[in-house]
Parts: C-alpha cells; sequence; structure tokens
C-alpha cells in the first residue's frame, strides 16, 4: 500500500471539525487503493485456497497410487491353489449364490483360490498326508478381499435380508451374529493365510461328515461340540490333527476355518480381487 499523502490528512482533519459533515470522506485515490489493497487480498486467499485443495488432492492420489503399488507388490506373493496343487478340490461358493448371502460376494470374479506361498506350500504337505489314507482336500474359501468382508457386514446390518437364514443360521437371530463372532469388520482371510476347508473321499470325491455343513452359524459348528456324532468327531479330529501338524492353527468356533501360524502377513489386510 502507498503512504498517506498530506493533503489527504488535512481533509481528514478538516472532516472531523466541521459539524456539517456527519461522515467521514475520503479522497477518491485513498478510496481506490483501499479497495485495491482488498482485492488483491481476496484473490491472493482464493489463490491458497486454491493451492491447498490441489496439494491435498496431490497427497490423495499419491497415497492410493502407493497404496495400489503395495497391494500389487504383495500379490506376488500369493498363489493360485490349482496352480500349486492340482488334485486338491476347489468349491469356491463366494463366487456363486450358494452361502450365507444368497448371492455372489463383492471382490470374487473367478472360481479360483488364491492363497499365500507359504500357507500353499503346508497344503501340499496335508494334501500328501491325506492321500497316503485315500483322502484329499476340498477348500471353500482362503485369500477374501477387503470388499467382501464390508460386503458380509452390510449383509449383517439388513435385519430385512433373511433369504439364507433356513439354510445357514436357523437357530440364530441376524443381529446376534456380530457378537457371537461369525461375522466381523476384520478378517484373517484378507492377510491370505487362513483357510476354509473340509476332507473328501478320492474314489467318490464326497465330503466326510462333519456334522454340520460349511459355514454354518451355530454351536454345532463349534469344533468340539457335543451335537455332532462319533463319526464326525472323529472326522473333524482327522482334520485337525494333519493340520496342526503342518503348521495350521484351527479356530474353536468353526471346523473349517483354519490360519497357517508362521503366516506372513500377520498385519496387513488386502484388498485385490479374486480374479
Amino acid at each position: 500500500m502507498r503512504p498517506i499523502a498530506a493533503s489527504q490528512v488535512i481533509r481528514w482533519r478538516q472532516a472531523a471539525t466541521d459539524p456539517k459533515r456527519t461522515s467521514l470522506t475520503l479522497s477518491p485515490k485513498l478510496k481506490t487503493n483501499h479497495l485495491t489493497c482488498f482485492g488483491k487480498s481476496e484473490n491472493s486467499m482464493k489463490k491458497i485456497t486454491a493451492l491447498v485443495t490441489l496439494f491435498a488432492f496431490a497427497f490423495f492420489f499419491q497415497s492410493c497410487s502407493q497404496e495400489s503399488k503395495h497391494q500389487e507388490d504383495a500379490k506376488q506373493n500369493f498363489v493360485y491353489i490349482h496352480e500349486r496343487n492340482p488334485d486338491i478340490v476347489l468349491d469356491v461358493r463366494y463366487f456363486s449364490e450358494d452361502n450365507f448371502m444368497g448371492t455372489r460376494v463383492d471382490g470374487y470374479h473367478k472360481a479360483v483360490i488364491l492363497v499365500s506361498k507359504q500357507a500353499a506350500q503346508a497344503l501340499s504337505e496335508v494334501q500328501k498326508k491325506l492321500n497316503q489314507q485315500g483322502l484329499g482336500l476340498k477348500i471353500f474359501d482362503a485369500y477374501r478381499p477387503q470388499k467382501a468382508v464390508d460386503h458380509f457386514v452390510r449383509w449383517a446390518k439388513d435385519p430385512a435380508d433373511t433369504l439364507t437364514k433356513r439354510k445357514y443360521y436357523p437357530n440364530l437371530p441376524k443381529d446376534r451374529l456380530f457378537e457371537l463372532g461369525y461375522i466381523a469388520e476384520k478378517s484373517g482371510h484378507t492377510r491370505g493365510s487362513t483357510l476354509d476347508l473340509t476332507v473328501v473321499d478320492l474314489k467318490t470325491g464326497a465330503e466326510l461328515d462333519m456334522g454340520s455343513p460349511w459355514d454354518f452359524f451355530g454351536e454345532i459348528s463349534h469344533h468340539d461340540s457335543s451335537l455332532v456324532n462319533e463319526e464326525a468327531t472323529a472326522n473333524r479330529n482327522l482334520l485337525r490333527d494333519v493340520m496342526i501338524k503342518h503348521g495350521f492353527e484351527p479356530y474353536a468356533n468353526e471346523w473349517w476355518h483354519y490360519t497357517l501360524e508362521d503366516e506372513p502377513f500377520p498385519e496387513r489386510y488386502f484388498d485385490f480381487d479374486v480374479e
């Protein structure tokens, strides 16, 4: 801003002592200077706001780009079960409507099973051991993207959707599935070394009787449930023993659920699609 001229100061004093003048009158030149200064300040604020917004978007896109790169890098440590262990049977229910939600799950674009390399190696050893008894593995699910878990959560929060209640949770109110641990906002599957599986007879292809179907919500699916017969108990123990022997840890509330104890990504939750 330019310095105020002496003549302008004199006019201010005259205005202050003249009873006929009720307001301060600035010279046109001074008024123009003030308006110009205000306009410049306003324009400067707009420019600053624009720059801050631009930097925020740049940071956001850079973060997204880095996360995408991390996801792709991690994907290099995953393998397809059918490529590593072609004799293992796959039944990818989340790619179909035959699951507890009754619809294909978000993030499943192909009927394949992805798993960490370490878990795949351990599964190969499990399969070899079972083959000696004329048995083999059937896998329902392994790596599960976070978007699929989010889909589960949305379904669980919708009390009106009870399409599959009779088949998958006939004895439980849907609003207790979170409380009882059947649905959660984070899942070990998303880390890539947790699997849902069972045992099949190699001659017939039939699943061994485990006392309850896969993904059935209820006490009967707890590993040590007293609600199943001796045959089912023996079959569950057969699966548990061979899985533990090769480095997997069971989950007490689901006889089909196992996690590699020495999993490579214990703190990471991935979201790349199954395709």
